[in-house]
């Protein structure tokens, strides 16, 4: 035999509420360590092995700084309209 609930029943019932951002917060964070302990377990023989190569990549980073820096070597001189130079010339003249 099948019985029916009363709809009003239903109605009293609570509602599942809804996580607290502090609960949202704590299985965030929980995440994120158990992702940062097994790409540590899984690739640790890669990552200190990409340390070696630190020293000469940023040596190597240098002239593309200066270039990027400078757009190109053409510009040296030209930085700006009035420069400290023209302000100094000024004051030994007088």
């Amino acid at each position: 035999m099948h019985t029916h609930t009363d709809p009003d029943s239903r109605a009293a019932s609570t509602p599942a509420t809804p996580p607290q951002p502090s609960s949202m917060r704590w299985v965030f964070w929980s995440f994120i360590a158990i992702a940062a302990y097994f790409l540590w377990t899984e690739h640790r023989a890669h990552l200190l092995a990409g340390l070696s190569w630190l020293p000469y990549l940023l040596i190597l980073a240098c002239p593309l700084l200066h270039l990027f820096m400078h757009r190109g070597h053409g510009s040296h001189g030209d930085h700006g309209a009035s420069t400290g130079k023209d302000a100094t010339h000024s004051r030994r003249e007088d």
